[in-house]
């Protein structure tokens, strides 16, 4: 699925909904800002470990913890850190229309290749409403949008039926996030005939069969992207006997990290804190401590995936030039 995306007025590049595209963590220092330093090194690891996108301000970032001003500057740092190897995209939060609008402005003006749109923070709205609500953020967008469908974790959802009807309705509605079971993906994508892409997410579970199931992709969280990204390509390649031994060895890890959204946050996040060789982790509540026992097991995960390729250990001298 490729879709033209325009970069204010004068650029134009091709947009593929394929591969592996990691939703980055939000990284705290210790006085509760955001870590500049670990939001760049995360950023700089995806794209050095194969990703095929980054995005931003999905549920793994906290978004709904963020202030307007910390979810544009997030975007702005990616822009910065990417700087167009990958494309980024851009989950939209707000409460009404007008302030998702805005922020899909923003996401624009600063580079966002794609925007996700997340339900508003009602739980029970009725579906009927939900079209209503997303039927002019889509329309306003000069960018290709997604909507993000994920009832299990979100409490708000559209059904098989109304995501495919919003498909029809809406040219620029490019992606489905649709996470659930591959055999939701495949309803999915049997529902929308190939209009859009759709995505999966929850981690990485289920990667070869989502991908059998016709989804062009997933987004996870970073914490083993890049074995992800492996069973990918094994599974583009056709060697789907190699990808499915690839992601045997990596299902423990996406199984202990994807315990529900609160459970990736805390343990996911200190997956990723030691591969990429950070110090402590510091979290910004409400959020769930962790244990020792679930340090340990975190800790014992990180040292299985190890490193991630090409990123330099803090501390590490400059090489000379």
């Amino acid at each position: 699925m490729v879709w033209t995306v325009y970069s204010g007025t004068t650029r134009e590049a091709t947009l593929v909904f394929e591969g592996i595209h990691t939703v980055l963590y939000a990284f705290f220092g210790p006085d509760g800002a955001l870590d500049r330093a670990a939001m760049r090194r995360q950023a700089e690891a995806c794209v050095a470990g194969g990703c095929h996108g980054v995005v931003v301000l999905g549920l793994a970032t906290e978004v709904s913890k963020l202030s307007a001003a910390e979810r544009q500057a997030v975007v702005g740092w990616a822009v910065d850190d990417i700087g167009g190897r990958v494309p980024l995209g851009a989950t939209i939060f707000g409460r009404s229309p007008a302030e998702q609008i805005e922020a899909v402005r923003q996401a624009e003006t600063a580079g966002a290749a794609w925007v996700i749109l997340q339900p508003p923070p009602e739980p029970g709205m009725p579906e009927a409403a939900l079209m209503r609500f997303f039927g002019p953020v889509i329309e306003r967008a000069r960018i290709p949008v997604a909507l993000q469908n994920a009832p299990e974790f979100m409490g708000l959802g559209l059904s098989t039926e109304n995501l495919s009807r919003m498909c029809r309705d809406h040219a620029n509605l490019a992606a489905l996030k649709a996470e659930g079971p591959s055999t939701l993906v495949q309803r999915v994508v049997d529902a929308t005939d190939g209009r859009v892409a759709v995505l999966n997410g929850r981690g990485g579970l289920e990667l070869p069969d989502n991908l059998r199931a016709g989804a062009s992709g997933i987004v996870p969280a970073p914490d083993c992207f890049d074995g992800l990204a492996e069973v990918y390509a094994r599974m583009k390649a056709g060697d789907g006997a190699g990808a499915d031994r690839l992601y045997a060895a990596l299902l423990p890890a996406v199984v202990f990290a994807m315990q529900g959204v609160d459970h990736l946050v805390c343990y996911g996040k200190r997956i990723v804190a030691e591969r990429l060789g950070l110090g402590p982790v510091h979290d910004r509540a409400p959020c769930l401590a962790p244990t020792a026992f679930g340090m340990g097991v975190a800790s014992r995960y990180a040292a299985a995936l190890g490193p991630y390729r090409g990123v330099t250990p803090p501390g590490t001298p400059a090489a000379p030039r």
